[in-house]
């Protein structure tokens, strides 16, 4: 936390992490990673699209705001109103920041497949288009770990995010 001469709190740091296994080719639907189409590989697990980026994202969020958007507020979207983008509850998430706005977000990925390399910019533009920021003000890593975990031996994805907020000039 970071205050300003006058005491006031400029900065925050929220932390989040999805993850979401691999539907069986029986249960098919897209992979959506970051609000992109990955074609000719399986959905998440999810009553929604399962985007584990987004995802981390909207708890990032709620770990600064306190309101839990992938709680009852993305149930009652899913469920009730058959909204499963994840891009809605992101906006829904988003709406909770108040005076604080999104200076940064790092994202890390750990997943044997897709290799994302190739797609890390599309990604990258994506969220920031989002999210109303810069691409230069997304960052993201993605790592197989090596087969070390669930995640690195291909049976789903997981995703952490840290996100930066600064509250808007001028507020008190």
């Amino acid at each position: 936390m970071s205050k300003s001469c006058s005491g006031e709190e400029t900065f925050r740091t929220g932390i989040g992490q999805d993850s979401h296994r691999f539907l069986t080719s029986k249960q098919a639907k897209p992979l959506i990673l970051g609000g992109i189409l990955f074609e000719g590989l399986p959905g998440l697990s999810a009553d929604s699209d399962g985007d584990v980026i987004l995802h981390s994202i909207c708890n990032a969020i709620t770990s600064l705001t306190h309101v839990p958007i992938l709680g009852q507020v993305a149930k009652d979207l899913c469920l009730k109103d058959g909204i499963t983008d994840s891009a809605v509850y992101l906006g829904k998430a988003l709406e909770t920041l108040g005076d604080w706005q999104i200076e940064h977000v790092a994202l890390s990925l750990e997943a044997k497949r897709p290799f994302l390399q190739p797609r890390i910019r599309a990604v990258r533009e994506k969220i920031a288009e989002l999210l109303g920021l810069k691409k230069e003000q997304v960052g993201l890593t993605a790592t197989s770990g090596d087969g070390l975990t669930d995640f690195g031996c291909g049976k789903g994805i997981q995703c952490f995010c840290l996100l930066t907020v600064k509250r808007f000039q001028g507020v008190q």
